[in-house]
């Protein structure tokens, strides 16, 4: 018979860890949902209040899936509950650039502290957003999971924007990233 401290002793173990958990291998009974939500901000709340401890946040974010139903589960062996994500579960907070012009390599670094070079493995799309008319970018941080980035990285990335076959966007690991054809560009 388990006791009901295994998940959690089984989740501190993962913390330790390098790397994130196999999560796309797991495949537990659903729990049903628990009240947990990731705002559009990144910010993470349970049961309404914001979770405040940054090592704890990592630790939800590392067994983090989004399945092909289109749901969001934080999933361990013997667990998979469901959660609310507003609109991506990340959102890239900091950036650093190496190198110029098509050599160049964007690093974007994620609220929980959690970075990727932008590249093929970890791309960069440019979704319409309809409110405003403008884009909302995002980039893909791991197994499906996707960081917003924030407004103010939006104009830095604006800032490395080169034209390339009608196309204005940025370079990074010697691949261009498309943000909007030039002709629907207004300045």
């Amino acid at each position: 018979m388990s006791s009901a401290s295994e998940p959690i002793k089984g989740l501190n173990e993962l913390a330790k860890a390098k790397g994130p958990p196999p999560v796309h291998l797991w495949n537990p009974p659903f729990c049903g949902d628990i009240p947990m939500r990731i705002g559009a901000d990144g910010l993470w709340h349970y049961m309404n209040s914001p979770i405040g401890r940054l090592p704890l946040v990592k630790l939800f974010s590392s067994i983090l899936r989004l399945d092909d139903d289109g749901k969001y589960y934080l999933v361990t062996p013997v667990e998979k509950c469901g959660i609310v994500v507003d609109d991506a579960p990340f959102t890239a907070v900091r950036m650093r650039v190496t190198g110029e012009g098509r050599e160049q390599i964007i690093l974007l670094e994620t609220q929980v502290e959690e970075e990727v070079a932008v590249s093929a493995e970890h791309p960069l799309r440019f979704a319409d957003e309809a409110q405003t008319g403008g884009l909302k970018p995002y980039v893909m941080v791991r197994r499906n999971l996707e960081a917003l980035v924030s407004r103010a990285l939006f104009y830095d990335l604006v800032a490395l924007g080169a034209e390339e076959d009608e196309w204005f966007g940025v370079w990074s690991s010697g691949q261009f990233f498309p943000m909007k054809k030039i002709a629907d560009v207004q300045f």
